[in-house]
Parts: C-alpha cells; sequence; structure tokens
C-alpha cells in the first residue's frame, strides 16, 4: 500500500467499464481498473508519477488535507 495521504475517491464507469480512482487534490490525476484494488494499485503508481512530474516542472504540490468537505 502507498503512503500516500491524498483521498481517493472511487467509483464505477459505465461508460468506461472500469473502476476509476480520482485523486481531487491532484489535478488530473486518475486512473482506472476492472476491480476497486487494481484500480487503487494504479492510482498509486499515477499519484507517485504526478508527483515526480510537478517536482521536475517546479510546480507547486499541494499538501494533503485527508477528508475532502464537498466529495
Amino acid at each position: 500500500m502507498s503512503d500516500s495521504k491524498y483521498e481517493v475517491i472511487i467509483y464505477w464507469s459505465k461508460d468506461d467499464g472500469a473502476f476509476i480512482a480520482d485523486v481531487p487534490e491532484l489535478p488530473g490525476c486518475m486512473a482506472d481498473g476492472a476491480t476497486r484494488a487494481q484500480a487503487i494499485r494504479n492510482v498509486e503508481i499515477v499519484t507517485r508519477q504526478w508527483i515526480e512530474a510537478a517536482q521536475e516542472l517546479g510546480r507547486s504540490i499541494p499538501k494533503p488535507k485527508g477528508r475532502l468537505l464537498y466529495a
């Protein structure tokens, strides 16, 4: 399991025929999977890549807020 503290929202997408794992605090950071567990594994990889890319580009990285109030 990842040590990421970002909230992940998981939902079923009928259009994609897959579970979608979205990290709302990191714009555009999401992944899919055939199962919930696969979507979570995939989004952990994508989250690390998102943070690495932001660091390389010198962009700010939001601090994890934990549970979001609007989700």
